[in-house]
């Protein structure tokens, strides 16, 4: 009994000192982990600092970093714009000299067409500018320019803009037969007794006037009146002939050709078809016009200097060559009316409608044409234009037509009568 008290004595002790000893060993182990955690703390301090040091360290690079690019940006930009500055001027003053060579140029060629357009005599200089010129009008009715002449019907000054093709035929016939009452005796201004004598008449025209051929042609045709006779001519005898005509060596060649090819080719005789007549040497469209109209009665058109310098001042055609000069004034007309209608223009142009002053002032037909005021439109004036029968002077034929010598016309002197 004894022994189960003291064991339970022993027991109970035990206990209480194990009881004891707890409280100890967690309060041992409460101040080791307080010590732990401020370890714990220290660390994450330290981290924390090392870290808050590494990034203001970082962040002071970068500052210096931008820093540095930032003045070398303002370096940069300070540097182009100086290099800007310095090239501005030059710039300028590059453009200023290609402005000021521009101009110097543009004045030098002013100045050069200046005194092209100038006369060759210095003008004086003039104070005032005068006034532009109205532009003329025709007169409803066109003034006689000689005796027995009849004036022009009132019409419309100029053809409207954009003419119709039928007012066109009406207006270039109407102009053709208010020629044919100012020339009822038109005529070709060739002396001429046979187709012979007009194809060599016709071919020595070239480059001289009417007057001078005719003056020529009787003393060559009084030596050699045949094409057999011109054929076998010499040479040299025919140039000292034909030298009043001018460039007679050529025409020599040419009409001793044209004798030797009629001789052989066609019997002595002159051709009557155009195709055979321009084969001949010197022989083109309007000398064969020319023959077939007057030696053999078959309607052209002699498309000559007069001619196509009349039609282009009436606007029946704007062409400037013969052979479409001749087709498009030919679908105008009919074709019996081409060799008078050629005779009529021709006319006109040699005695009122000149070339360089025309006559207009003393022109039957200005109210139908559209380039009246080109020339002088004082009557009395432009009557002093005006040549041969209509200004009181000799024609150009030695031996005109009888109708001609009736209205008045007078024979061309011979050669070297004045």
């Amino acid at each position: 009994m004894k022994k189960s008290a003291a064991s339970k004595e022993s027991a109970a002790s035990r206990k209480s000192a194990a009881s004891a000893e707890t409280p100890a060993k967690k309060a041992a182990e409460s101040e080791k982990s307080a010590a732990s955690e401020q370890t714990s703390a220290a660390k994450r301090t330290g981290a924390a600092k090392t870290t808050s040091t590494a990034k203001k360290t970082s962040t002071a690079k970068k500052t210096s970093t931008a820093k540095k690019t930032s003045t070398a940006k303002k370096t940069s930009t300070a540097k182009k714009t100086a290099a800007t500055a310095k090239t501005a001027p030059t710039a300028r003053t590059s453009a200023a000299k290609k402005t000021a060579a521009t101009a110097n140029t543009s004045a030098a060629k002013e100045a050069s067409a200046a005194k092209k357009a100038s006369p060759a005599k210095k003008a004086a200089p003039l104070k005032r500018q005068a006034p532009a010129r109205k532009p003329a009008v025709a007169p409803k009715k066109a003034t006689a320019a000689v005796k027995g002449v009849a004036p022009a019907k009132t019409v419309a000054t100029k053809p409207p803009r954009g003419e119709t093709r039928t007012a066109l035929v009406r207006r270039a016939r109407r102009i053709d037969r208010e020629l044919a009452e100012v020339y009822p005796y038109a005529h070709p201004e060739l002396d001429f007794e046979n187709p012979f004598q007009l194809v060599v008449a016709t071919v020595l025209s070239a480059q001289t006037t009417d007057l001078r051929v005719n003056q020529t042609t009787p003393a060559l045709f009084a030596k050699y009146p045949t094409p057999e006779d011109l054929a076998a001519a010499v040479p040299e005898e025919v140039e000292e002939i034909l030298r009043p005509t001018g460039f007679f060596r050529a025409k020599t060649k040419s009409v001793i050709g044209l004798s030797k090819a009629l001789t052989e080719d066609f019997g002595g005789e002159v051709p009557g078809r155009l195709e055979d007549l321009v084969k001949l040497p010197g022989v083109g469209r309007k000398t064969a016009f020319v023959v077939l109209g007057n030696a053999f009665g078959r309607p052209g058109i002699t498309v000559d200097t007069h001619f196509q310098r009349l039609v282009r001042r009436w606007r029946w055609t704007e062409e400037t060559d013969p052979d479409k000069i001749e087709a498009a004034v030919g679908a105008l007309f009919p074709k019996s009316d081409w060799t008078d209608l050629s005779h009529h223009v021709i006319w006109h142009g040699r005695r009122i409608c000149h070339a360089r002053k025309p006559a207009c002032g003393a022109c039957p037909i200005a109210p139908l044409c559209p380039a009246y005021g080109e020339g002088e439109t004082d009557p009395e004036k432009a009557k002093k234009l005006l040549k041969y029968e209509k200004g009181g002077f000799p024609g150009q034929r030695l031996k005109p037509p009888q109708a001609y010598l009736d209205a008045g016309g007078r024979p061309a002197p011979p050669l070297g009568a004045g």
